[in-house]
């Protein structure tokens, strides 16, 4: 449904055209009968913006601008605004800095990579104009950090919130107000302006909507368009659910823990009171801790990993295993509170699970076992103790064999 906001002169409805522009595009189709659209004067091309009455999104357009594009663009400033919405952009996903003219141009690059040549003339878009040293498919939080460098690097100290936020003209001709950033293509003016409740609001609805949309053609069989692979598993990773792998490896260690009990004098025996010593429980784990050092568990995960576990030695004993196709008894060590050893490479080579798990297996005392890879090789023997996997994101969803076991992803980077 279309709400007008302020009168215009075209007579351009995009829901008129939404259905035929999108007849290609299964995913987007699915998803445009989910986002209410507005036509308004009161910006110069197309914009996303928070409802405040309804605690939604609406996509927002200059039906003038609409009017002069191809077939193609049009499909392509549609796809650019859903981005917009599918990625958060518009609901706090923002730098310590807060909303900038920089972010703005950051969310187009990472959004355009795959857009390269469907939108008019005027976007950001990355490998080309002011952009051609960009790489593209990076995150908006990476052309962010980019965009900065490049602008000390220019000018010296540079303040982020400086310049506009974004007032676009639609046609590529605005070039900033002395902050030499270009502007961007769409209108970013309404993201700031909605309260915290309704932003929080209006992400849980979009997310309920992408993820209706996924199903739907799943469902249907409909394929994703020209939605590729890449973008495919970033849309479904914003509506996955997420993991708390810190949580995890609490669970994992407490649940591994033995009770010993032993007698003190501290302590009153219920039944025979100031007769017999009470006893005091111990619950403790010895737990391995098998790293693989084929290269493919980043420097980024395993300080994230061993700083989590530098917090919970008090409730285990961390044997640390690494491992490439064996496992060399010189590089075992037990793991200290405190000790940043753990980030070493100390072995090359390619990858075999049976070599930690048989080493673990052979020991007999492990409660439990753990291990820190790209889950890239042969599924290994049964383990004698519980045993789960640590991984990254990617690696969780997309594991080189098929286990009962727990495989827990690890979040470094967002995409």
């Amino acid at each position: 449904m279309t709400t007008e906001t302020k009168p215009t002169k075209s007579n351009f409805d995009l829901d008129l055209h939404t259905y035929r522009l999108l007849q290609a595009e299964p995913f987007f189709a699915a998803l445009s009968r989910r986002i209410n659209k507005s036509k308004t004067n009161a910006i110069p091309t197309a914009g996303v913006r928070l409802n405040e009455g309804s605690g939604t999104f609406e996509m927002v357009y200059n039906p003038e601008f609409f009017e002069r594009l191809t077939d193609k663009q049009k499909l392509g400033v549609l796809k650019h605004e859903f981005y917009h919405i599918i990625f958060e952009h518009v609901t706090g996903r923002l730098p310590p800095e807060g909303m900038s003219k920089m972010w703005n141009i950051a969310t187009d690059l990472a959004i355009n990579s795959f857009l390269m040549d469907e939108l008019p003339e005027g976007g950001c878009i990355p490998t080309r104009g002011i952009f051609e040293t960009y790489p593209k498919e990076q995150s908006a939080e990476w052309y962010y950090s980019k965009l900065q460098q490049d602008q000390q690097n220019q000018e010296g100290a540079y303040d982020p919130k400086h310049g506009n936020q974004g007032e676009g003209d639609g046609e590529g001709e605005g070039q900033g107000q002395g902050d030499g950033l270009p502007d961007s293509l769409d209108d970013h003016s309404g993201w700031s302006e909605s309260d915290a409740d309704t932003k929080q609001m209006a992400k849980e609805r979009m997310r309920q909507a992408v993820e209706d949309a996924v199903k739907e053609v799943q469902s249907r069989g409909q394929g994703w368009g020209t939605v590729g692979a890449s973008m495919q598993e970033r849309i479904i990773d914003m509506i996955t659910p997420k993991v708390d792998w810190k949580k995890v490896l609490r669970y994992f260690i407490k649940t591994s823990q033995r009770s010993n009990k032993r007698s003190t004098v501290r302590r009153i025996n219920p039944r025979f009171p100031y007769i017999h010593a009470g006893k005091k429980v111990n619950r403790t784990a010895k737990i391995a801790i098998s790293i693989d050092q084929s290269g493919s568990v980043s420097d980024a995960m395993l300080s994230a990993f061993f700083s989590e576990l530098n917090g919970l030695s008090k409730l285990a004993e961390f044997t640390v295993v690494p491992f490439d196709t064996h496992v060399d008894e010189s590089k075992v060590y037990v793991c200290k509170k405190g000790q940043r050893r753990a980030t070493e490479r100390v072995l090359c080579g390619g990858t075999c699970f049976n070599a930690p798990t048989e080493w673990v297996n052979n020991r007999g005392d492990f409660d439990g076992h753990i291990v820190l890879t790209d889950m890239e090789a042969p599924k290994p023997v049964s383990s004698k103790c519980q045993r789960i996997w640590f991984t990254s994101d990617y690696h969780a969803k997309n594991p080189y064999f098929q286990t009962t076991e727990k495989v827990i992803g690890i979040p470094i980077d967002n995409a």
